[in-house]
C-alpha cells in the first residue's frame, strides 16, 4: 500500500492512540482521511493491534476481520445469551492491547455491549470495560446507520436501549468515550462548497444553500460518461448495462478465481465481470503503486481500450495496464509459541479490481471521490446521511449534477447522531 503522509491533525490522533490507552472514536466528515490513519495505525503501531469491521466487505477494505467472526458471535441480537469462547478464542481475545473498529456507524449497541461482554469473560476482568482492552472507533454517524432487523429485534431495542446506535451501548455508562473530529477536507477545496456540505451533513439546509445546490445541479447532465450515483441498485444495473449493450463490439468476461472459504456472497468486485473495449470502469483499490506515487485510487475512473490477458484502462489521457488484484480474507489467531497474535490469510479473491461505472450506488459510492458526478435520489432519499454521502463525494460545486431539485425532505439526520454528537 502506498502510505499517505499524515497531516498535523492526524498525526495527533495517531500518538493519542499510541501512546494512551483511552478508548477513542475518530470522526470527521467524508474526505477527512479518517482510512489514511487507520491505514497508517495498522502499519505503524507498535501495539498488539486487531482490525474489525461489522460487514465483509468494510474488513476486506481495512486487512481486518469482521467482528463476528473475530469474537465467534451469533448472528442477530445477543442480549444476555450465553457467549461460548473455545481456549483457543480466549488466548487470541488475550492479546489484544487494542481493538479497531472500522464503519463503526454500522455496529450497534447490542453488538457493542456483547464485545465489551466477550473481552471482560476471556480476560477474566469482568470489573473492567472491554476487559482492559483500548477500542479504537472510525466512522461517521452522519453516512451510515446501524440497519435495523426484523420486528423482535427492533422491539428489543426499543426497550433495551435509547437507540440502535452504537454510541448507547450500556458500556458507554463505564467507560469514557473520547471523540476526535477531523476536520481538515482532503477531498474538497473549495470554501463555499465544504460550507453547504457541513449544512447537509447536520441538516442545517437554508432556503439560499439549497437554492445553490439547486441552481448548479440543474444544468444539463454531460453526455461525457460522467458517474450517476443512484440510491436503487436496480436503476444502476439499468445504467450500466444499457451503456455496455450500446457499445460495439462483443462482451468479453473475467471470472473470479474464489480460494479457500470466502464465505457469504460479499464479494468485494464482481464475481463475473463483464467488459467491452470503450466501457466505462471504475477503480475498487488503491494501485500497490510503482515507486512513483499510485496510477489509481480507489474509486478513479477510466476507459477500457484493450483487453487480453490484462486490462487496459486509460486514465485521464494515460493508459495502464491493470492485472487481476488479490483480496485477502484474514482472520487473527494465537501462537502458542511466540505467545504473540498472528493475522494469517484463510481465503482469496482474485479479480480485476475494476467494475462497470456508468453508474454506482450511494451507498458503494462510500469513500470514494469523483469529480463530477450526476446525483439521482430517485422518487426520494429514504435514509439519513444518503443525500451527504452522496454530494460530498464530489470534488467541487461544479461538478454537481441533480436529476431532480434538491427537497427539504431528502436532508434527513438521525436525532440520535445530533444528540450525541451534541452532548459530547
Amino acid at each position: 500500500m502506498g502510505q499517505l503522509p499524515l497531516s498535523a491533525e492526524q498525526k495527533a490522533v495517531f500518538e493519542l492512540i499510541e501512546n494512551t490507552r483511552e478508548h477513542v472514536f475518530v470522526t470527521g466528515r467524508a474526505g477527512t482521511g479518517k482510512s489514511t490513519l487507520l491505514n497508517h495505525l495498522s502499519w505503524n503501531t507498535e501495539k498488539q493491534l486487531v482490525i474489525s469491521a461489522p460487514t465483509g466487505v468494510a474488513a476486506l477494505n481495512v486487512g481486518g476481520q469482521t467482528i463476528h467472526s473475530l469474537f465467534r458471535l451469533p448472528i442477530g441480537v445477543i442480549a444476555d445469551h450465553d457467549i461460548d469462547q473455545s481456549a483457543e478464542l480466549r488466548k487470541l481475545l488475550n492479546t489484544i492491547d487494542t481493538l479497531v473498529i472500522d464503519e463503526i456507524s454500522m455496529v450497534n449497541a447490542d453488538l457493542m455491549d456483547a464485545i465489551d461482554r466477550s473481552l471482560r469473560q476471556a480476560r477474566q476482568r469482568p470489573y473492567e470495560a472491554f476487559g482492559g482492552v483500548q477500542v479504537v472507533l472510525f466512522g461517521d454517524p452522519y453516512q451510515l446507520a446501524p440497519v435495523p432487523g426484523d420486528s423482535d429485534e427492533r422491539a428489543y431495542f426499543g426497550d433495551t436501549y435509547r437507540s440502535m446506535w452504537f454510541f448507547d451501548a450500556k458500556v458507554w455508562r463505564e467507560a469514557a468515550l473520547k471523540i476526535v473530529e477531523l476536520t481538515e477536507i482532503h477531498r474538497q477545496h473549495e470554501a463555499d462548497f465544504k460550507a453547504m456540505l457541513n449544512a447537509v451533513r447536520h441538516g442545517r439546509v437554508t432556503k439560499d444553500i439549497a437554492d445553490r445546490l439547486n441552481e448548479t445541479g440543474a444544468r444539463p447532465a454531460p453526455e461525457d460518461g460522467t458517474i450517476t450515483l443512484a440510491t436503487r441498485n436496480d436503476a444502476v444495473n439499468r445504467i450500466n448495462s444499457n451503456a455496455l449493450r450500446q457499445l460495439p463490439g462483443r462482451v468479453l468476461t473475467a471470472k473470479a478465481e474464489v480460494s479457500g472459504d470466502f464465505g457469504g456472497r460479499a464479494f468485494p468486485a464482481d464475481e463475473v465481470l463483464e467488459l467491452k473495449v470503450g466501457a466505462q470502469v471504475m477503480f475498487l483499490r488503491n494501485d500497490a503503486g510503482t515507486g512513483d506515487g499510485p496510477r489509481w485510487v480507489n474509486g478513479t475512473i477510466g476507459t477500457v481500450t484493450r483487453i487480453d490477458s490484462t486490462v487496459y484502462v486509460d486514465v485521464d489521457g494515460e493508459i495502464h495496464e491493470v492485472e487481476p488484484a488479490i483480496w485477502e480474507k484474514f482472520k487473527y489467531s494465537y501462537s502458542p509459541a511466540t505467545k504473540k497474535l498472528t493475522k494469517d490469510v484463510v481465503a482469496e479473491f482474485t479479480q480485476f479490481p475494476l467494475r462497470l461505472a456508468w453508474a454506482v450506488t450511494i451507498h458503494k459510492s462510500q469513500g470514494k471521490t469523483y469529480d463530477s458526478a450526476i446525483v439521482d435520489l430517485g422518487a426520494r432519499a429514504f435514509s439519513p446521511g444518503q443525500t451527504y454521502v452522496a454530494l460530498s463525494r464530489i470534488t467541487s460545486l461544479e461538478g454537481l449534477y441533480l436529476t431532480r431539485p434538491l427537497r427539504p425532505s431528502d436532508i434527513m439526520v438521525d436525532a440520535d447522531v445530533e444528540r450525541f454528537m451534541r452532548e459530547r
